[in-house]
């Protein structure tokens, strides 16, 4: 089956259909917008990183300041099954990532 440009002057699309510049108007639309969104998450994101590593130096340093370790296997532990139980394998890379972060300057 061969395809060929609609008597509309338009590309047709996977589906046959020609698109016509509302559509692709509509289209850059719902684009912008959805990566404002995104943007938007992202800002968030990064805020709520910074924040967990604020705590997690706090933490540390009370350990620390009551003669226990830095970190606490365990506990990454913990974090790394709440991210991959929610996640799924890639939830384990993102936790390694962050406990990174947090574990700040040894």
């Amino acid at each position: 089956m061969t395809t060929s440009t609609s008597s509309t002057g338009t590309a047709p699309s996977a589906t046959g259909v020609g698109t016509d510049a509302l559509g692709a108007a509509e289209a850059q639309a719902v684009i912008a917008g959805a990566r404002q969104r995104i943007d938007d998450l992202d800002a968030r994101i990064i805020a709520l990183v910074q924040d967990r590593m604020a705590v997690s130096a706090e933490v540390q340093a009370a350990r620390i300041a009551t003669g226990g370790p830095r970190l606490a296997l365990s506990r990454e532990l913990e974090i790394l099954a709440r991210y991959r139980a929610a996640l799924g394998a890639q939830g384990t890379e993102v936790a390694m990532q962050l406990l990174e972060l947090c574990r700040g300057r040894a």
